[in-house]
């Protein structure tokens, strides 16, 4: 299996998506050799954790050029180029030969635009199978906006050289299908899941606030475009018109951190809002139960883990109907990421009318007993099963 991180050393949901998948596979007797780029201070007892040590080699970034030739098309001055990420994608390539020759894999599953030239890479060095989850794809992170050429390149050579190729959601293999010409035989949808539907409880944050009677509105995950960051604030200034008792809390960190500040101070509710930056661990389930409702609204969300995880620690939630959480939730309110007015009137409807927020909360934790790991290791089980016959 080849990932870019783990947690505690993840950006955002990637690695914990990739660390729920794995240890509900190795429950079921998968023996997982877990490739990471870098090396990293963690120690998981369910996995083997490989390192590709690419941070020595990094210095020498231009060797990394002259493998992939079809790349050289990109010198135009005008495309952004994401330097860093492709040479370390391509880096992490080249190390995976004589790793993969050392494991001999059945199967070889590479989460992600940065691991498929690995994944391409061990699949020819060992002839196993290739699977490539895709967790996001370029079209998600830009919403569909000018999606970077090299990114793109990459990411369509590893789903048309993948043996069978699984997106998080129905939403996504429609992407794949159009965008990026998948064969739609070839493609299995695999829902994300969740470990644990019961989580402890926490003395609420931010209390001040709840004692003097506001309530708290939850924006948490990676302050970006996909994210639909903007559209929090925009509902978030209806709201205020009609209850100016509402909190709205931002837990993350992303490029449109500053945007979504100056947007709020346009929007004159920057008053109303706090930002806590990146939280982790019991911080982050101490926030989400602390809030009264967390809002999703993003543009294009592959999944949207971030629901599951609300919903387990008893907060209802708004979720955008463009991710594909909003394919299997049913007890969740769920609104087009572009239409605020819909959003605040959701937003103040679950803040006053609490049988509809205690019913939300009830029926949202019965159904995420069902969401779960297991069921998508099932789901991987299948596919290594018919790959490997």
């Amino acid at each position: 299996m080849l990932g870019w991180e783990l947690p505690p050393f993840n950006s955002g949901g990637l690695g914990e998506a990739c660390y729920g998948l794995a240890k509900a596979l190795s429950k079921k007797g998968v023996k997982i050799s877990f490739v990471l780029p870098k090396r990293v201070d963690i120690n998981i007892d369910f996995l083997d954790l490989v390192f590709a040590d690419i941070q020595k080699d990094l210095e020498k970034i231009p060797s990394a050029y002259s493998t992939y030739p079809w790349l050289e098309k990109f010198t135009d001055a005008s495309i952004p180029f994401p330097r860093d990420f492709v040479a370390a994608a391509l880096k992490y390539a080249e190390k995976i030969r004589e790793i993969a020759l050392n494991y001999h894999p059945d199967i070889i599953h590479a989460h992600d635009w940065m691991t498929y030239p690995a994944g391409i890479a061990a699949k020819e060095a060992t002839g196993a199978p290739l699977v490539a989850h895709v967790h996001s794809t370029e079209f998600d992170r830009t919403g569909g906006h000018f999606p970077n050429p090299i990114v793109f390149a990459l990411e369509k050579e590893g789903l048309e050289k993948a043996d069978r190729v699984l997106p998080v959601g129905g939403f996504m293999k429609d992407v794949l299908v159009k965008n990026y010409g998948i064969n739609p035989e070839k493609v299995t949808v695999v829902y994300n899941g969740i470990e644990e539907s019961v989580k402890k409880n926490f003395p609420p944050a931010l209390a001040a606030f709840k004692e003097l009677g506001y309530k708290i509105v939850l924006y948490l995950g990676r302050i970006t475009l996909q994210k639909g960051p903007e559209y929090f604030v925009r509902a978030a200034r209806k709201v205020s018109e009609y209850d100016p008792k509402v909190i709205f809390v931002v837990t993350g960190t992303g490029d449109m951190q500053d945007f979504m500040v100056s947007e709020a101070i346009r929007a004159g509710v920057m008053d109303k809002f706090v930002f806590t930056g990146f939280l982790r661990g019991d911080e982050k389930n101490q926030i989400y139960q602390s809030a009264d409702l967390y809002v999703m609204p993003s543009v294009s969300e592959p999944f949207g883990i971030t629901a599951l995880e609300a919903i387990a620690n008893g907060t209802p939630v708004l979720i955008s109907k463009q991710s594909g959480v909003s394919e299997i939730l049913e007890n969740a309110l769920k609104v087009n990421f572009w239409d605020i007015d819909e959003m605040a009137n959701k937003i103040l409807a679950v803040l006053r009318y609490n049988p509809l927020k205690v019913d939300l909360r009830k029926e949202s934790r019965k159904e995420i007993k069902n969401i779960t790991w297991d069921k998508a290791a099932d789901k991987c089980n299948n596919v290594y099963f018919q790959l490997m016959h």
